[in-house]
């Protein structure tokens, strides 16, 4: 790894996101919009080398193709895998974007692959219940 700044991505909303990056001994907290413009403008706001982690879920794996292709690594991690203390139970979304910035800049994040966009197509096309006009 040779990142200086670990970012943590929570892309929930339509609208906006929450991002947290961290460094040592320096954070910092955004809110960008989920566009993959507005996020690579503030990726490049950081100092660089930058590595990006967000969780998997209904955000997709464009993001990731997006940042790969900028040479920026970005790790999409597995939710059922993300260590949580067991006495923390409040959930924001500030909270899960600091969480995922800290994991990677550790190494304990476990990562999703991320399919091809003809596989991502293709596993969406056979879902039960996807229909072309569901598309």
């Amino acid at each position: 790894m040779s990142e200086r700044t670990f970012v943590g991505l929570d892309c929930t909303h339509d609208r906006r996101s929450r991002a947290a990056s961290t460094r040592r001994p320096v954070r910092c907290r955004a809110r960008p919009t989920p566009e993959l413009e507005d996020v690579w403008r503030w990726l490049q706001e950081l100092p660089g080398p930058v590595a990006v982690a967000y969780e998997a879920g209904p955000t997709g794996f464009g993001l990731a193709r997006f940042l790969s292709e900028r040479q920026t690594r970005c790790v999409v991690a597995a939710p059922s895998k993300i260590l949580r203390a067991s006495g923390d139970r409040v959930k924001t979304d500030a909270r899960d974007a600091q969480l995922l910035a800290r994991l990677l800049l550790h190494g304990d994040l476990v990562p999703v692959t991320v399919p091809s966009r003809q596989a991502e197509a293709a596993r969406t096309w056979s879902a039960p219940g996807r229909t072309p006009a569901a598309i």
